[in-house]
């Protein structure tokens, strides 16, 4: 591919993708707000083609007509009317396609983020323009996994998910129920605990034991201190902090102390995690909205673990206009874990704890950001 050459992100979910290939892969499309843009292309653009859910290049696309209207069915669930013709440069499967996190090291886009997640706001949206030196590497990574292929097995929910959106306008949105803590204080009495209660406490286990396996100093919020699961005591853990790194002010430690759980370095935080299980899932959220809005330079990556069949409500509450007005927005620096992802992943590295380093969450987790396709 030419530096010459305009790149163009182009999103697929694997529904999609699939779709694609079997109407022939002649024609892309997208939805027609985005039709000013589609217009920009070019015979000879090249489109990189990215499947969300899984965060993978599956293949390269050069354009071979301009842009046209069509409603014509090819997708299932869009129309996709702003279209152009296109041939199949490279392509690959689920499986042998590449992980975008084998690229953002190398990439020009990542250098001096703003945060560590602030790479997902490049894929939110197609098509996007993208800048030469980008698009050619991923081309180039594309173009090797074709001539040698490493199969890498994909999450089959994650691939099948079709792209959010949020259907409900500013101002629609429920109000969030009460929360057990509110519950507890308007009658006086502890609620019962649920298995939802006890999985909250399974996940906070395992991610205070990973942090501890990983050389880290691990930060418990401080009404659970007391608790345990399946007989080992929080408090027991080696390298439970009783103190958090004096560098916030008194209002942010405040806030910050009531996180479930927090990775610590040294002197400073290296990830904080709210583990959303209860029946309101709102307030661990303005926990951590609140961090946001005292510390908007706070360069930590922010995850929120919840069920996998809690996904949607979790992602659609992140994206309240609310916390969308936050600069930058909540979206942008939270992923979401599910707690079979977590549990599964966790099995899986356990033994090479000591030799990891809290990137690897990355590949477990997901944007928090709205997607288009």
């Amino acid at each position: 591919m030419s530096s010459t050459r305009t790149y163009w992100l182009d999103l697929f979910t694997g529904g999609t993708w699939k779709e694609f290939v079997d109407a022939g892969a002649s024609v892309t499309g997208f939805r027609e707000t985005r039709w000013n843009t589609v217009q920009k292309m070019k015979p000879g653009d090249c489109l990189l083609c990215y499947l969300t859910g899984v965060s993978r290049w599956i293949g390269v696309l050069e354009v071979t007509s301009e842009p046209f209207m069509d409603r014509t069915p090819i997708w299932k669930d869009e129309v996709f009317p702003c279209r152009v013709r296109v041939r199949i440069v490279e392509a690959l499967t689920p499986d042998t396609s590449v992980p975008v996190h084998d690229l953002l090291p190398q990439m020009k886009m990542t250098k001096d983020l703003p945060h560590p997640l602030s790479w997902t706001a490049r894929f939110r949206m197609s098509p996007t323009k993208w800048d030469a030196i980008d698009g050619e590497l991923v081309v180039r990574a594309i173009q090797e996994a074709a001539r040698n292929p490493v199969v890498r097995p994909v999450d089959q929910a994650r691939l099948s998910r079709r792209p959010r959106a949020l259907k409900a306008k500013a101002g629609s949105f429920t109000v969030p129920e009460d929360t057990e803590a509110e519950a507890e204080e308007a009658t006086g009495h502890e609620q019962p605990r649920s298995d939802e209660a006890s999985a909250h406490t399974e996940v906070q286990w395992l991610l205070l034991q990973l942090g501890c396996d990983m050389g880290l100093d691990v930060w418990v919020a401080r009404n659970d201190r007391n608790r345990s699961f399946n007989g080992h005591k929080f408090s027991d853990i080696r390298s439970l902090r009783t103190t958090l790194p004096v560098k916030f002010d008194e209002a942010t430690n405040r806030t910050i102390e009531h996180i479930d759980v927090l990775w610590l370095g040294r002197h400073s935080i290296v990830a904080a995690f709210e583990i959303e299980s209860t029946t309101s899932i709102y307030s661990g959220l303005l926990r951590m909205s609140d961090l946001i809005a005292m510390q908007p330079h706070l360069n930590i990556p922010l995850y929120l673990v919840a069920p996998a069949e809690r996904r949607d409500k979790v992602i659609e509450e992140v994206n309240r206009p609310t916390f969308s007005g936050l600069r930058p927005p909540m979206s942008e620096m939270c992923r979401y874990i599910s707690f079979s992802t977590l549990r599964e992943g966790l099995a899986e590295v356990r033994r090479w704890a000591k030799h990891m380093t809290p990137g690897f969450l990355e590949e477990l987790s997901e944007s928090c950001e709205v997607e288009e396709e």
